[in-house]
């Protein structure tokens, strides 16, 4: 395992490892099981490592104030409490995404939105759990989660340094990934700000530091991996225009195999810095170069 690494189920995450690459579902599956099924048979195409879904409990994530507003969904007017429990899978269909899952050989774990869904997911034996930067600043969530004992990916979307470091230091550095993002959706490319994956990997050198992308596109993406990003995660869709408020800043299916594919790519071609003569630079040598010089390092 690497100076910063983490391991995730049989995965260890950190520098000098693969890129671990997150199929954010999250609520992408407006409720519908198939949908839902349809992702993950997409992440599993593309060569994801995992797959990602949101938990909530209506009751506690929705301020109560909002529960009786009311909103165009594609089941009609409703009110906005009665719209997130529509969108919320229940027992019955994590059940079938757990076996799926397993079934298509990818891992899924959940963002928990509250400690109640923190209790629903342990049944399931989540291999990590992700806090969403909506929730960096729920210090109590955030040691619960740490509590189970699993690794935690944190996203930083949406605050300052001082919540970063007040976040982190709750949730504990140990087993911990820490993600940039920009809470946005979809994201100006100029507010991207790619480089905070520098400022992080200097503030936690202990600590995998990752890219959540919400941008349209997948060249930030493949940036972010060239810049030491060591886990990934970006949201999919089956289609951008389908209804829902992620749908917008996902990657539809074709992109994810496009995304993974080039990922895998970046990484053979960075290498690793040792200079060498090639053994497809031989013939070149003979053909080209006018003065000869002896050299120890061949491919």
């Amino acid at each position: 395992m690497s100076r910063a690494g983490v391991r995730v189920a049989k995965r260890s995450v950190g520098e000098g490892e693969p890129v671990f690459v997150i199929a954010e579902i999250g609520i992408n599956h407006n409720g519908s099981l198939e949908v839902a099924r349809k992702l993950i048979d997409g992440a599993v195409l593309a060569g994801a490592d995992a797959v990602k879904f949101q938990k909530r409990t209506p009751e506690l994530c929705v301020p109560r104030e909002q529960w009786t507003l009311e909103r165009e969904t594609p089941w009609g007017r409703m009110t906005y409490i009665d719209y997130r429990r529509k969108v919320e899978l229940g027992e019955r269909e994590f059940e079938v995404i757990d076996r799926h899952c397993r079934e298509r050989g990818i891992l899924w774990f959940a963002s928990a939105w509250d400690e109640a869904a923190v209790d629903f997911l342990e049944r399931f034996d989540p291999p990590a759990y992700k806090a969403a930067s909506a929730s960096l600043t729920d210090h109590d969530l955030l040691r619960r989660m740490k509590a189970t004992g699993r690794p935690l990916f944190l996203s930083t979307g949406m605050s300052t340094l001082d919540e970063i470091r007040a976040g982190v230091a709750a949730a504990g550095r140990d087993q911990l990934l820490i993600a940039h993002a920009t809470s946005t959706y979809p994201c100006p490319v100029g507010e991207l700000n790619l480089r905070m994956l520098d400022t992080l990997k200097a503030m936690y050198p202990d600590c995998p530091i990752g890219y959540s992308g919400h941008e349209t596109g997948l060249a930030p993406t493949w940036a972010a991996v060239t810049l030491g990003a060591t886990f990934i995660e970006r949201h999919v869709t089956l289609d951008r225009a389908m209804w829902g408020s992620d749908q917008a800043a996902s990657v539809e299916i074709g992109g994810l195999l496009r995304l993974v594919a080039n990922i895998r790519d970046i990484e053979r071609a960075l290498g690793d810095g040792v200079k060498r003569v090639y053994a497809g630079e031989l013939p070149q040598i003979e053909k080209l170069r006018r003065v000869k010089t002896a050299f120890a390092e061949t491919a």
